[in-house]
């Protein structure tokens, strides 16, 4: 028989423990933990009786054709989702509050609606009225679309409306923090209603078959809010980035069962909504000057997608008896390293200056093919010396101050070339690899000291010339 018992969990982590205590031994959190009242059922017998047989099958068998996509009508989105939704997903997308989530999911949703099949489009909204997402959708100009509203947060009240009716192709939740399931006695939004509502929600789009899309807020360590088993929980995880400074915004997808993870679609922010951006590469660089000391042009690669930045640096004589090291855009640890290279085996003195680096147009930059761009753009505003604005940059830099081969250096080249770019400097290819087909001079580098060279210093200690020449 069913009995009711208490429980204390970490809201941070998600954690138990039998008894109240003001810190979680798990993340260490201060004044995290709340008791939490549920319903077990005594597992004595579980395994012998009340069961149902369930029937295994092998891993191959008929009828194996590929699940159709849904098309959203929004080209980015459907880059990357990996082609469309798959019918019976569940994917989770995170960002900051303000950066255009519920604007992406309501013009996603106006658009399915609007579509030649004119599916049926649920948005449940947790967080607004019905009349203020029709406020957002008429400044959308989407008030003529046929997008189904309401505004619950009974995750009961959800599952029986959408249990019975027409098949939805789509079900938004905006956002799964304000939902709540009436079995539990915690308030919305904390570990254990998160996570009851979610697995909820995800059962009844399995057992239908639509698409349903979370919302999620985020912490202040950019995280989604909640257990992180809501994370493994559902089949994609897509994050909204952007600086509130820039008009564009970057939806990443860091999961992805049905597609590549780690595709970005790129978007633009104006009055009338998202727009898409189909050509990101030549959106970064439209601003960009040439002849500027401390600017460099980094090839790089998002999922499948080349995409051309511009790395700025500046170096100043500091003040303080710590200098400054600040960073936008890309890894600060990365950039002491490359900093410490700089100074151990290059002999350029940057120890005791203010360092500034910054991605222009708001995309963060993860990949450590971006590392020798790095070390040119603060060569050059160091040295003050302009990197020649017609080459393209990308190679990783070891503590040794070798210069390692990236992946895919034929896409970012042939990138490069289309945009207008004439030469690259690279690291050398590995021994009996083809010869990269390019249209573009390609100079190889094989050692820091070189990249330093060609700036147009001369370094102290011995210059390597080995892997040195343009093709």
């Amino acid at each position: 028989m069913a009995k009711s018992a208490a429980r204390y969990v970490c809201q941070s982590c998600g954690a138990s423990a039998p008894r109240w205590s003001g810190r979680c031994e798990a993340c260490g959190a201060w004044n995290s933990i709340i008791e939490e009242a549920t319903r077990e059922a005594a597992p004595k017998g579980l395994g012998t009786r009340g069961g149902r047989r369930i029937e295994f099958v092998g891993l191959s068998g008929e009828n194996l054709a590929e699940e159709p996509r849904l098309a959203t009508g929004n080209a980015e989105l459907d880059r990357v989702t990996g082609g469309g939704i798959v019918p019976g997903s569940a994917l989770l997308i995170g960002g900051d509050p303000g950066i255009g989530k519920s604007t992406l999911l309501l013009q996603v949703a106006a658009a399915l609606a609007a579509g030649s099949r004119g599916a049926r489009v649920v948005y449940i909204s947790g967080e607004e009225s019905t009349d203020q997402v029709r406020l957002r959708a008429r400044r959308l100009a989407l008030g003529k679309e046929g997008v189904e509203l309401a505004a619950a947060t009974n995750v009961r009240d959800i599952v029986t409306s959408l249990e019975t009716g027409a098949l939805p192709a789509a079900v938004i939740i905006d956002s799964i923090q304000t939902m709540y399931v009436d079995t539990l006695d915690s308030a919305p939004g904390t570990v254990a209603q998160v996570r009851s509502s979610a697995a909820e929600l995800i059962r009844l789009a399995k057992r239908r078959g639509f698409a349903l899309f979370l919302v999620g807020h985020v912490t202040k360590e950019g995280l989604i809010a909640g257990p992180r088993v809501l994370e493994h929980m559902v089949d994609t995880v897509l994050y909204f980035e952007g600086e509130r400074g820039h008009h564009y915004r970057i939806l990443r997808a860091v999961k992805n069962r049905y597609g590549p993870a780690n595709e970005i679609g790129v978007f633009e922010m104006t009055d009338g909504g998202l727009v898409e951006v189909p050509n990101p590469s030549r959106l970064f660089l439209a601003e960009r000057r040439g002849n500027v000391s401390g600017s460099a042009v980094f090839a790089g690669l998002e999922g499948t997608r080349p995409v051309l930045v511009e790395v700025q640096a500046l170096v100043a004589p500091s003040a303080l008896a710590t200098p400054r090291r600040a960073v936008v855009g890309w890894d600060n640890a990365r950039l002491a390293m490359t900093l410490a290279v700089l100074e151990a085996r290059c002999g350029l003195a940057v120890g005791g200056r203010d360092v500034y680096l910054n991605i222009a147009g708001g995309l963060r930059i993860e990949e450590p093919a971006a590392d020798m761009a790095v070390a040119a753009a603060l060569v050059s505003a160091l040295e003050d010396r302009p990197v020649p604005d017609n080459i393209v940059i990308f190679g990783e830099i070891g503590l040794g101050g070798e210069i390692r081969a990236v992946s895919q250096p034929e896409t970012r080249l042939r990138e490069a070339a289309k945009l207008g770019f004439t030469a690259a400097w690279l690291p050398p290819r590995t021994k009996g690899k083809a010869k990269l087909g390019s249209e573009l001079a390609l100079t190889e580098i094989a050692h820091l000291d070189d990249l330093v060279g060609l700036i147009g210093r001369d370094a102290r200690g011995a210059r390597r010339q080995s892997g040195l020449g343009a093709e």
